[in-house]
């Protein structure tokens, strides 16, 4: 061991993730490299003798989330890298603003990380921030993963061409751009080789994955090259609804381990509002979309999100969404009021809607989708699924994990019953049969029916 090697792992970096799970897979780079460079790694922050947090800045209460964690520990006398969206967005004023702040690493630049810390160690106080970010890691860059052995996030582009009216993303991670499907299909063997039991692929627009690569959308081939990995569920988030093609409907259909689970960020339903967001290529596709998937995918899993208090919502357009939300009864739904983002057009939009109707329509849309996922959830009753296992619950002894309806962190989980478990035969990470006896709003109760 060298001497600079000693120097390093005397040294206790711990990270702190806020976010997305597109900066998550970041975090998890940064890890890699600075393991790989031989630095500690620790989980307490509080032993570290610096932190690095990488920041969430997408809306107003991730931003005052992130500046929460940040004062807290400079309050502590921590020293403090500041990482992703937050370090992008402001730059340099955090360092001014934070004097325990000794850098910051834009969403293009965590591939930096060692030599960042470096510098930090030598006394400099760092800015890494490219300003139009254009970097995205592939399966070379090192990682170390902190979603355990079972599930891991495949980040198969960064970025997004899109200026949907609301959203500062293309600002904070640049225009998209792809990931080759070579570099792709080659994590995930890698992934599978670690015992990965669940791959997510996520993208700001998955559905738009490879246009700006091979000249068109090319998730459709894709996800048929994935269907030779052996990991037995593949999970798409952030599906854009007008790349759902009947080829990409049809990878779904024949590819054994694509779930039939999708992630549509539809936001509204009225074409008025639809338009003002700058999303009026959506319009018309709505409820055909829906009404093709359903037929293409009969088991498929729907889940959506809408954003309520949009400026210039009417009563009339609200109802069009609550009757939009009745009639397809989609299996999950995530409801954001809207945030004023500075810099983007519907900041500047007259007729802003007040933040207490705001809520109120969000309270109302989710008063609305609670019944319809208690019943969704009452009709899994009765069947077979398999279970993915995640923990065990110390309390009560029981196992818990999740079936192929319900995503990590967003949806709900499967908890086994003790008495139908032999615990010497279950562990994490394992994929399990369990017949449903009962269910509630979000979860599912089942008995285990066998570990193969």
């Amino acid at each position: 061991m060298t001497s600079t090697s000693i120097n390093q792992a005397n040294f206790a970096v711990a990270f702190l993730h806020l976010g997305c799970e597109k900066n998550l897979v970041d975090t998890e780079h940064m890890m890699g490299l600075l393991d790989q460079a031989g630095y500690a790694l620790l989980n307490d922050a509080d032993s570290a003798d610096l932190v690095v947090v990488n920041t969430c800045s997408f809306i107003e209460d991730a931003r005052e989330e992130s500046v929460r964690v940040l004062v807290g520990l400079a309050e502590k006398g921590k020293e403090i890298i500041i990482a992703g969206c937050l370090a992008q967005h402001f730059q340099e004023e955090l360092l001014h603003l934070i004097p325990e702040a000794k850098a910051v690493v834009g969403t293009g630049d965590y591939q930096h990380i060692v030599e960042v810390l470096n510098r930090v160690r030598s006394g400099e106080t760092v800015q890494k921030v490219t300003k139009s970010p254009v970097f995205v890691g592939d399966e070379v860059l090192p990682r170390l993963r902190m979603t355990g052995k079972s599930i891991a996030y495949l980040k198969i582009a960064e970025g997004c061409d899109y200026r949907c009216a609301f959203c500062i993303i293309p600002k904070l991670r640049g225009d998209q751009r792809s990931r080759s499907l070579e570099s792709i299909v080659s994590e995930a063997h890698q992934l599978a080789k670690d015992g990965v039991q669940e791959l997510i692929l996520i993208s700001q627009i998955t559905t738009n994955y490879g246009l700006d690569l091979y000249g068109k959308p090319y998730l459709a081939e894709l996800l048929r090259a994935l269907g030779s990995v052996n990991i037995p569920w593949i999970r798409i988030h952030y599906a854009y609804p007008t790349g759902l093609t009947p080829e990409v409907l049809s990878a779904y259909r024949d590819v054994p381990n694509v779930l039939p689970y999708l992630d549509l960020p539809l936001q509204h339903s009225h074409p008025e509002v639809l338009r003002a967001m700058n999303r009026p290529w959506q319009t018309n596709i709505n409820e055909s979309l829906i009404t093709n998937i359903k037929a293409q995918l009969p088991d498929a899993v729907l889940r959506t999100t809408f954003i309520v208090g949009f400026p210039g919502e009417t009563e009339d357009h609200f109802e069009h969404l609550c009757s939009f939300v009745k009639t397809h009864e989609f299996d999950h739904v995530g409801v954001f009021t809207f945030s004023p983002e500075e810099g983007t057009k519907a900041a500047m939009m007259d007729n802003q809607v007040p933040y207490e109707i705001a809520q109120a329509r969000k309270d109302k849309i989710i008063s609305i989708q609670q019944s319809i996922s208690a019943n969704k959830n009452q009709g899994c009753v009765g069947k077979i699924f398999s279970v993915l296992i995640e923990k065990k619950d110390d309390q009560t002894g029981e196992f818990i994990g999740r079936c192929l309806r319900f995503a990590p962190e967003v949806d709900g989980y499967v908890r086994l019953t003790k008495a139908s478990t032999n615990t010497s035969n279950i562990s994490p990470g394992m994929m399990v049969q369990a017949l449903v006896i009962d269910s509630d709003l979000y979860d599912l109760t089942a008995e285990l029916v066998s570990t193969k």
